[in-house]
């Protein structure tokens, strides 16, 4: 297994990422038609709760052993990250089960919280159902996380890759074959049809799990046997579990707050919507496109804040622990400065083509694609926003990321339903409002987190605002041009087929325009070093020779 460095183990994390989410995004076009929209919903409510104790199981645990074995590799300590990692294990375990219990005991309770007395949809029964299969992951999924953490903190990023599309490619073929087995074979009920389909959480990640386990077991690149120095002899287990809390509790804190503040929407947008006048029908569909369907398309955009961040996490611990504050604020600025360059031209097509996107997956529907298009852009302030805590917390400031995003969640509970009553009294569908609420929160703790690296670690943001500017403006460019083309070919259609090619059409031209722009302006150098395009040509040629030969 070999070591990567930051932008390869960035290309290597968001390309296993961005494999996983279009497998994840197929799936839903046939599971959608076999489910419907309350299925849909169903389904939406066990994966936003499990989500949220997942994250209270896992969350700190994985992303602590990563940089703590990152920090020990890099002074030589071998012996004791190996002990941390055992450690961790032990750890993840007993949360994992902890976790389970409550959630798989409590399901009821939780479930009346989600949809309380609402007649004319799924009932309290179905989603206690749904949630207690669901939980079953959370006794498996902990120990995944915490070994691709170990292997993330060798800067090994292959592995985790490959678990990630093997997980995906299990689950998928659990939630097809046992959704469509159950409810047109078996003619078993909708709930059942639902409860076999989030099980498929649970079968994938045992796949995955074994395939990572046997991968460390034969790795002989991990230093796993190496033993103690007398300095290492020092560190006791109970020092190793101190540090293991130190650094995963405030992991645990921010990503507990930022499921929570996704949960504020689970928990508000049906209640609330249906309490301004909207059927029972229109808000939870407006909920599975907010907590379920536009979120698995979303992490089209997503994906590219997760794979930076996988690999930033590492990158920015191991300099930050020599000091070495000129490759921080390296590894920072091109964090951003990618991240931007690829989610911004790539949510404002998906914007400009929601209609045709959501025609693909889930077939016409005005009312879903509308709201799709709003929240497809709240992805580009969510993902700087995510790769800022990550980089933050890395450089251990623990306090500045929760106060950051614990405003962001008490923001969001108290303006959540106050906000859909606003956008219903000033003439705008109320169900755009938690959207709109997220990107300004999202954008304000961005801002907040920008000016605290700059300010502890002397960063300077000079260079990557002209190039965040020349990357604006060269999705202006596009939309110009794709916007002429719809003059003449309309973007939008009724029939799937038809979506396709416009999506393919539309896609094709909107990315040649935007490269074309973009390496004339030389924004491309700007992000990625004087010199890429060439290079990229170069090896090009070279894998085509070898190819002929």
């Amino acid at each position: 297994m070999k070591k990567t460095g930051f932008l390869a183990g960035a290309a290597i994390s968001t390309i296993g990422i961005v494999i996983c989410k279009v497998i994840g995004l197929v799936y839903v076009i046939p599971f959608y038609a076999i489910i419907g929209t309350q299925g849909g919903a169903l389904y939406s409510y066990a994966y936003s709760i499990y989500n949220m104790f997942l994250n209270l199981a896992t969350s700190g645990i994985p992303v602590a052993m990563s940089k703590v074995v990152s920090e020990y590799n890099e002074v030589g300590y071998y012996n004791t990250k190996e002990r941390t990692f055992k450690m961790g294990l032990k750890i993840i375990g007993l949360l994992g089960l902890i976790s389970f219990l409550v959630l798989f005991i409590f399901a009821p309770q939780i479930a009346y919280l989600i949809i309380g007395d609402v007649k004319g949809g799924n009932s309290v029964e179905d989603v206690t159902m749904v949630i207690r299969v669901i939980s079953t992951a959370i006794l498996v999924v902990p120990f995944l996380s915490v070994s691709k953490g170990y292997l993330q903190g060798h800067k090994i990023m292959q592995v985790s890759s490959v678990a990630n599309i093997l997980e995906q490619i299990v689950r998928v073929i659990v939630i097809l074959a046992g959704s469509f087995l159950t409810l047109k074979v078996f003619n078993l009920s909708l709930n059942t049809a639902v409860g076999v389909a989030v099980f498929g959480a649970t079968v994938g990640a045992l796949f995955a799990y074994f395939y990572v386990y046997a991968k460390i077991r034969k790795s002989k690149s991990l230093n796993k046997h190496a033993k103690p120095t007398p300095a290492e002899v020092k560190i006791t287990n109970k020092d190793l579990v101190k540090r293991i809390i130190f650094y995963a509790l405030p992991f645990v804190a921010i990503s507990v707050l930022q499921s929570a503040f996704v949960m504020v929407d689970v928990f508000t947008v049906v209640r609330g919507l249906t309490g301004i006048g909207y059927t029972t029908e229109i808000s939870e569909n407006v909920l599975s496109v907010i907590a379920t369907w536009g979120s698995k398309l979303n992490m089209i955009v997503m994906s590219i804040s997760m794979g930076i961040v996988m690999s930033l996490i590492p990158a920015i611990a191991s300099a930050y622990a020599v000091k070495n504050y000129e490759e921080v604020n390296s590894k920072v600025n091109q964090a951003l400065k990618t991240l931007l360059f690829v989610c911004v031209p790539m949510a404002t097509g998906l914007c400009f083509l929601s209609s045709a996107v959501w025609t693909v997956f889930y077939g016409y529907n005005e009312l879903n694609s509308s709201v799709f298009k709003l929240l497809i852009m709240s992805q580009i302030t969510l993902s700087v926003c995510s790769v800022m805590v990550n980089a933050s917390q890395s450089m251990n400031n623990t306090k500045q990321s929760i106060i950051a995003l614990g405003g962001s969640l008490i923001a969001k509970v108290l303006l959540n339903v106050p906000m859909m009553h606003l956008f219903s009294l000033i003439g705008i569908e109320a169900y755009y409002a938690p959207i709109a609420l997220n990107i300004l929160i999202d954008t304000s703790a961005s801002l907040y987190l920008l000016y605290i690296v700059k300010k502890d670690t002397r960063v300077s943001y000079f260079k990557t605002v002209q190039t965040i500017i020349k990357i604006v403006l060269c999705t202006v460019i596009m939309v110009l041009v794709l916007s002429i083309l719809n003059m003449f070919i309309p973007s939008y259609s009724h029939s799937r087929m038809i979506s396709i090619l416009y999506i393919i059409l539309y896609g094709i031209i909107g990315m040649i325009t935007y490269f074309f722009v973009a390496y004339k302006s030389k924004t491309i150098d700007n992000v990625f070093g004087k010199g890429f395009v060439q290079k990229v040509f170069d090896n090009l040629k070279k894998l085509k020779k070898k190819t002929v030969k």
